[in-house]
């Protein structure tokens, strides 16, 4: 038998995969499961676990359950209810969230949890679908110290970064600043990099030579010479940005921040979606200051 606490992993996507690999390649019993249960049973083989049919079954008997899925609705569907992850859940076991939502629904499982005897934290990760692989996410947690500090040796797992930001919802509202500062990042460096071309630059020559001094970012050390060679297909969709920045744009108009360039970026997200670029990664805004 294993000396690791027993771990549990519902949602194996492009991030989740790794994910859950990590765990299991850290010794840790794991039990998986996913929407499409082919995937679940290509983890399994893959990778020492089992797949399970159900999340509450998945859930059965694991000290910590993470989720990785789509949305607010998809959380609840694989938390709530008969089959979901709380009804498979033993008393003092921990679900760690790592989708990206809103702190609306971060508060609602928390508070639910409490009622149950269980644990939670809501843990969205940065790092893209390469940080998920090469286990260097970085993980912003809410939730309750004590339970974080439990926790947090299994986070380490597949974060390089793991930093408790505050009580429920936290970890959710740091994922939305991250987002909000990715949008802007993005469009200036698509400027950038067009007004490069547009004046006869070797661009992506322009973007080593900048990335030594105070316009570096990881979007310019990773994304400079794809979006000039005009690839697009890097992780990260737009169709999961603008999610985002929908979360981000409702909670400002709850706490009153302004956001002008985030709600400007999130409208030429959607100029991109009308373009049949809706699965294109982020960097694709450069496509719209191309002349057609």
């Amino acid at each position: 038998m294993s000396d690791k606490a027993a771990a549990a992993f519902v949602g194996l996507g492009v991030m989740g995969y790794p994910m859950a690999g990590h765990l299991a390649a850290k010794g840790h019993p794991m039990r998986v499961y996913n929407r499409t249960a082919t995937k679940s049973a290509q983890w399994a083989q893959e990778y020492a676990g089992t797949a399970h049919p159900t999340p509450a079954e998945a859930a059965h008997g694991a000290d910590y359950v993470m989720t990785c899925v789509g949305n607010d609705d998809d959380l609840r569907s694989v938390v709530l209810g008969e089959t979901g992850v709380f009804a498979g859940m033993k008393e003092g076991a921990v679900l760690i969230d790592h989708t990206t939502t809103s702190a609306v629904v971060a508060c609602e499982l928390a508070e639910e949890a409490a009622k149950r005897g269980l644990g939670f934290l809501d843990a969205p990760v940065s790092g893209g679908q390469a940080g998920a692989e090469n286990g260097a996410l970085t993980v912003m947690v809410g939730g309750d110290e004590a339970t974080f500090d439990a926790a947090e040796p299994v986070m380490q797992c597949y974060g390089k970064t793991v930093m408790r930001m505050g009580e429920a919802g936290a970890g959710q509202l740091t994922k939305m600043v991250n987002q909000i500062c990715i949008s802007g990042l993005v469009q200036a460096l698509s400027e950038g990099m067009n007004f490069a071309m547009a004046a006869g630059l070797d661009a992506k020559r322009a973007a080593e030579v900048m990335s030594g001094g105070a316009a570096q970012s990881w979007q310019m050390d990773n994304r400079a010479g794809t979006m000039v060679d005009g690839q697009f297909e890097f992780g990260f969709a737009v169709d999961w940005m603008r999610k985002d920045l929908g979360i981000c744009i409702d909670e400002s108009k709850r706490n009153g921040a302004k956001l002008p360039v985030a709600e400007m970026v999130d409208k030429f997200y959607a100029e991109i979606q009308a373009k049949g670029g809706s699965r294109y990664d982020t960097s694709s805004l450069i496509l719209n200051l191309k002349n057609d």
